[in-house]
């Protein structure tokens, strides 16, 4: 099987990739479904911190993909989540919301963004504060996720104080 942590969704890249088909080939594509980058993929939410979970959220284009991924994740001593082939997974969809959420708190004088990190890590034992996790992850991965999201459900509309830090 291959990996391609470093997946970016372009077409020469996902070109490349399905001449390694019908092999397993696992891409790190959070925001592009299976069905989006036309390819039977197997998507796997590498997002900076997500690797370190115990759990990897997985998302198939074929029932067939599973028992490979499985077996994959089982030799590796690594629980596998199927999740749905949408946009986001579920634990970036998550933690983009809660980091766009933080910096909604920071823009209307809720909060400072060390109390929103401070708060959310002692509140939900987070591993990181949103703030934290953004610095991690980084902004242009999380405002793209919302912009993809946004376009279907506007609860994921980007508060403007993130939009004018990205433009600065």
């Amino acid at each position: 099987c291959y990996f391609d942590l470093m997946f970016d969704g372009g077409s020469e890249r996902v070109s490349r990739l399905k001449k390694l088909l019908p092999r397993p080939v696992f891409v790190n594509s959070v925001v592009e479904t299976t069905g989006q980058l036309n390819a039977s993929f197997i998507r796997i939410n590498a997002w900076p911190t997500m690797l370190r979970r115990k759990i990897a959220e997985v998302a198939f284009h074929r029932a067939s993909d599973r028992a490979t991924a499985e077996k994959f994740f089982s030799e590796a001593k690594w629980k596998l989540q199927e999740v749905p082939d949408i946009a986001g997974m579920i634990t970036p969809r998550i933690v983009s919301m809660i980091i766009n959420e933080a910096y909604f708190a920071v823009g209307e004088n809720v909060s400072t963004r060390d109390e929103v990190d401070i708060a959310m890590k002692l509140g939900t034992n987070y591993p990181f504060g949103p703030f934290e996790w953004l610095s991690r992850i980084g902004k242009d991965r999380v405002i793209r996720l919302l912009k993809t999201l946004s376009f279907s459900d506007n609860r994921y509309q980007i508060a403007p104080i993130l939009i004018k830090e990205t433009e600065e």
